[in-house]
């Protein structure tokens, strides 16, 4: 029943976009986080909705939509130069077969992610795309928090909609991804128009950020706990009364703690002891053996090319004997084909240095474009404004968020990411042209590769 209900909902945006072909977007964004298509004994399995999506949006945009103000901005400009090295590099891959894989997706990632801010070109388009993303997103995440309260957590054990291991559906990903929408879920709710900011939806707000909270908890990723920290303190910036934020969140800590299972203490332990952790020993081996793969391979390797380590694992762990004599025992272990568990690494290897000196500055140019948005808008007491300044500060806490997270995880190209940097363009191009009305197509384009000032 519930997938004969995705069904009948992609059905029914896909008819609403012949009237409101903008609608094909968002039943695109909706798609690709959800991925009804993979769920058991999914109605849509046999229809690639996925492709269908994309090329009613792009169409839909194409003949209908208005392109008068259309500018290409600087961090469009990256991911394109981007796109075009990985599409290179794919066709050099040390795994060819793997690297084409890869890129299947990847591509798809970055040309929509390209293509995206073109089609939000107003506030309502651009809160009803953050608007989706959250929730479908939020769909996960509660469905996580809810078995997680239930006892179904657990290290690669927490199931949700699809038993499949990828994108937003595999743990220390979704941990990460949970945590980084916690402020846009707070700032729909505050000042969202498609649903009004009363105290319905406030409490779902709510109940997002507890259970992606929760996500941390049910998968046992220790990326999810330091990315929820790093919220916490970056949260302490914009709180009104900083005191008082900072007792709530000592409160939490407190109560929280006891409730915790055993298993999710003892795995955030090996945090501080991670020599005795083979996991964390397994990533710093691979990381060493990418700085060295990279130094003979400045370009890199293509998409996959970790499958190609060979790897020395050394482990250290303390025993407690009779007499209070503590031992120390080392252990050292062999490994092949580890992936990288690092964004960072993960283009250092597959795209060399000059792949991730490209994916570093789009990255960081947004963090600096958005804290322009931010010290511009600060003083306006315009409403227009005050909403522009909440969504850059939750765009950009999100944003370092999964910049924490990337540093643990692979997910240099996590679609879901790419979509929030569509977000973050269309925003800081719709603040330019409202403050400069006036602006040329290059003077445009300058603006969005420069950070905004204050005044």
């Amino acid at each position: 029943m519930f997938n004969l209900l995705l069904a009948i909902f992609a059905l029914y945006l896909i008819a609403m976009g012949l009237r409101r072909p903008f609608i094909w977007v968002l039943l695109y964004l909706w798609v690709d986080i959800i991925a009804p298509q993979k769920m058991p004994g999914a109605q849509l399995a046999a229809i690639p909705i996925s492709l269908v999506a994309f090329v009613l949006a792009v169409v839909g945009w194409a003949v209908f939509d208005d392109k008068q103000n259309m500018r290409f901005s600087f961090r469009q400009f990256l991911m394109l130069i981007l796109l075009v090295y990985c599409g290179i590099s794919t066709q050099t891959a040390d795994f060819a077969e793997a690297a084409a894989g890869k890129w299947d997706w990847v591509w798809k990632a970055l040309v929509f992610a390209i293509f995206l801010p073109f089609t939000l070109h107003t506030r309502l388009r651009l809160e009803a795309a953050a608007l989706v993303m959250v929730l479908s997103a939020g769909a996960i995440i509660i469905d996580g928090g809810i078995k997680t309260l239930g006892g179904g957590g657990g290290y690669g054990a927490l199931k949700l909609f699809i038993n499949d291991n990828t994108g937003l559906y595999e743990g220390s990903i979704l941990s990460c991804v949970a945590v980084s929408l916690v402020p846009l879920a707070l700032w729909l709710a505050r000042t969202g128009t498609i649903f009004p900011p009363d105290r319905r939806a406030q409490l779902f707000a709510l109940g997002i950020a507890f259970s992606a909270l929760l996500i941390p908890v049910g998968t046992e990723a220790r990326t999810g706990l330091m990315c929820a920290g790093l919220l916490a303190i970056l949260m302490l910036r914009s709180a009104k009364n900083r005191m008082l934020y900072i007792g709530l969140m000592a409160v939490a800590a407190l109560v929280a703690v006891p409730f915790l299972p055993k298993s999710f203490t003892a795995r955030m332990n090996t945090i501080e002891n991670n020599k005795s952790d083979e996991s964390a020993s397994t990533r710093i081996a691979v990381w060493k053996w990418t700085i060295g793969y990279a130094a003979d391979h400045p370009f890199g390797g293509g998409f996959e090319a970790y499958r190609g380590n060979k790897l020395v694992i050394n482990t250290q762990a303390t025993e407690s004997g009779g007499g209070g004599v503590t031992t120390l025992q080392s252990t050292q272990t062999t490994d092949k084909a580890r992936a990288f568990h690092s964004s960072y690494f993960e283009m250092l290897g597959e795209q060399g240095w000059p792949g991730l000196i490209l994916w570093l500055t789009l990255q960081i140019s947004g963090i600096i474009q958005l804290e322009g948005v931010q010290r511009r808008l600060r003083k306006s007491t315009d409403p227009g404004d005050r909403k522009d300044y909440g969504m850059a500060v939750a765009l950009q806490q999100g944003h370092i968020v999964y910049l924490m997270g990337a540093a643990f995880v692979g997910i240099a190209f996590q679609p879901f990411i790419y979509m929030l940097i569509g977000l973050q363009i269309a925003l800081v191009r719709q603040v330019s042209e409202r403050r400069h009305p006036a602006l040329s197509g290059a003077s445009a384009m300058r603006m969005q590769a420069a950070p905004l000032r204050a005044g």
